[in-house]
């Protein structure tokens, strides 16, 4: 199977029906968002835009991202928008319950620039102080009805091209659980297993969660010389380009798997 990069779809061209455009990790990237949202193909009705989770966290714009995803985009695009959850979103829904602290004192997991975010006049000093992380352990910070719609995200998504889902699928004595028979959800947001990049060979399951540049690239079928490309093999689809950690965002066609980045000109 090809994969290309996009091109311009000159106007009159015909063009695949029910198109997915999965896209991975975006990590508080606005800028990488809405660059790559500018180079997709015009949408319409039958089209699919599935986003893997984790908008959140590391980049500057965590709250601009999730307005952009929650508001903007489903007012002003025909397609059908699905963001699923991601470990990130799940972590503080749980810090929220007086879970996981530890996530938010973990200076790499990026949770002070989520949290300025959504400030008018927030703090500028590189450690978080004691009042920052009061507030952010309280999870307070968050308007309500953001809060409401990270706890409504689903955890997959499946459609006649693939299964998308943020990390990965489990396996139970031998056999892969589909997400809609995993007895524990959140093992679809923080799966890192070896195995399922190198064993799983059923329905193509698309997912972001580790970052590309830390799989074997000699497993993948996409580029294997270029370590922080989109990773592929046969049935397993990893489009987490390291966005808002210094990285670009990647966004993936199905079924015609045209592969688009936030990176380069148009």
């Amino acid at each position: 199977m090809a994969y290309r990069p996009a091109q311009r779809r000159p106007k009159g061209r015909p063009q695949l029906a029910n198109r997915t455009f999965a896209i991975g990790d975006i990590h508080g990237d606005l800028g990488a968002l809405n660059t790559l949202l500018d180079k997709l193909p015009e949408l319409d009705r039958d089209d699919t835009l599935v986003f893997l989770g984790d908008y959140l966290d590391r980049g500057p714009h965590s709250a601009q991202v999730i307005n952009k995803l929650r508001v903007e985009l489903p007012e002003s695009t025909p397609a059908k928008v699905v963001t699923l959850m991601g470990n990130h979103e799940e972590a503080w829904l749980k810090v929220s319950e007086g879970q996981m602290p530890n996530f938010v004192l973990h200076a790499g997991n990026g949770c002070l620039a989520c949290y300025r975010s959504f400030l008018t006049q927030p703090g500028s000093a590189v450690q978080p102080s004691i009042e920052e992380l009061k507030d952010m352990l309280s999870c307070k910070f968050f308007p309500e009805p953001v809060f409401a719609w990270m706890k409504a995200l689903p955890y997959w998504y499946e459609d006649e091209h693939a299964i998308y889902v943020h990390a990965g699928i489990q396996r139970v004595e031998g056999e892969w659980v589909h997400p809609s028979k995993t007895d524990d959800p959140s093992r679809l947001l923080w799966l890192r297993s070896k195995e399922f990049y190198r064993f799983y060979n059923e329905k193509r399951v698309i997912v972001g969660h580790t970052p590309t540049q830390f799989l074997p690239p000699n497993l993948s079928s996409y580029t294997p010389d270029v370590h922080d490309d989109m990773w592929v093999n046969e049935s397993v689809h990893v489009i987490d380009t390291g966005c808002g950690k210094g990285g670009f965002l990647t966004a993936l066609e199905l079924p015609s798997v045209r592969v688009y980045e936030s990176r380069g000109g148009a």
